[in-house]
């Protein structure tokens, strides 16, 4: 089969490689689209992976091909989405309903190979029928939306309050969107750049401001979702929530994270809370996120496809993160279509 292989960070091949066999309690899924999560980028350019070579790729949806021996209320043909991670079942945390927490954990495209390729093994646990006629890329979109959805219920986010998003990428554009569903009043993007403001207010945000701008005029937020991961939005989402409201961080910083007097003052002070939220994933396993995330992108109630960018073969994988390298555009949704 055809898959990009990363034998080092920046170094991505698109080659040959043996087509895996179905193992017993798995399926092998034809991947039919693999989007680019944001921690792909400083994972196959800077940073690597866990083992190299490496076929990354995590957020992807596809055809059962074969079904191994052990797999019932499965069918050949079928579309189905893959919760990327593997989380260990033995864990305190996973018992306890946490399966995010777990520190043993396997992981399709940072730990085990993933689905930039034409074929996948996925384990029984992580097959994830959908509803019949969905778009496939659709599909391949549960895991952002959920981890999104994952993110606010951190909160104690009402209908009526005012909700912000800092970082409109793909995550940040599904928050925009669940907060528009919760009932938000008013909707707050920042980003660095006028085209995914654009594509903010397209996903219901009602007032916009390019990062770095001041944002005095806007309303101060009963929750605010960070989604960038970079020192000064972090700072920004912290100053942006009202007395006594909730900062929830999803952005990966890929530096040390330095919070001004005036960020820990505002934090003190005004009793915020701060959250944490990795992936996207409750009990049972992978949870009511997942539910709700197929459930409203199967509907057309979560939108998608204006936030795609781009669609490409799986041959232009490694120039793309060529282009990823050089900044040479802006990229929301990057579909690659194995």
């Amino acid at each position: 089969m055809k898959a990009a292989v990363m034998y080092q960070p920046g170094d991505i091949r698109v080659e040959e490689v043996a087509k895996p066999e179905v193992k017993p309690g798995h399926a092998l899924i034809r991947v039919v689209a693999c989007g680019v999560c944001g921690s792909d980028i400083p994972r196959m350019l800077s940073k690597g992976a866990h083992r190299m070579p490496l076929i990354c790729g995590h957020e992807f949806a596809g055809f059962i091909e074969q079904i191994g021996a052990g797999v019932e209320g499965y069918s050949i043909g079928e579309l189905v989405t893959v919760p990327p991670m593997i989380p260990d079942v033995s864990s305190d945390q996973y018992q306890r309903g946490f399966p995010s927490r777990s520190e043993q954990y396997d992981y399709f495209g940072s730990r085990r190979d993933g689905a930039y390729a034409e074929f996948v093994n996925v384990p029984l646990s992580n097959l994830i029928k959908v509803p019949a006629g969905m778009d496939p890329i659709a599909a391949s979109l549960v895991d952002p939306a959920a981890i999104a959805l994952h993110a606010l219920w951190k909160t104690d986010f009402k209908a009526g309050q005012n909700g912000a998003v800092v970082g409109c990428g793909p995550i940040g554009l599904f928050a925009i969107q669940w907060l528009k569903l919760m009932g938000a009043k008013d909707i707050v993007a920042i980003d660095i750049a006028e085209e995914k403001l654009a594509m903010a207010r397209e996903a219901g945000a009602t007032l916009t401001l390019l990062s770095g701008a001041l944002d005095t005029e806007l309303p101060r937020c009963q929750v605010v979702i960070e989604a960038a991961g970079h020192p000064s939005s972090i700072n920004q989402a912290v100053q942006l929530t009202k007395s006594g409201g909730h900062v929830v961080f999803i952005g990966i910083p890929v530096t040390d994270v330095a919070i001004s007097t005036a960020t820990f003052s505002h934090f003190l002070r005004q009793e915020i809370s701060l959250h944490g939220a990795w992936n996207s994933f409750s009990a049972p396993f992978p949870g009511d996120e997942w539910t709700a995330s197929i459930d409203k992108l199967a509907s057309g109630e979560l939108k998608w496809q204006f936030m795609i960018t781009h669609d490409l073969p799986l041959s232009e994988l490694p120039d793309m993160f060529r282009r990823y390298a050089e900044r040479k555009e802006v990229a929301a949704k990057v579909i690659f279509r194995p």
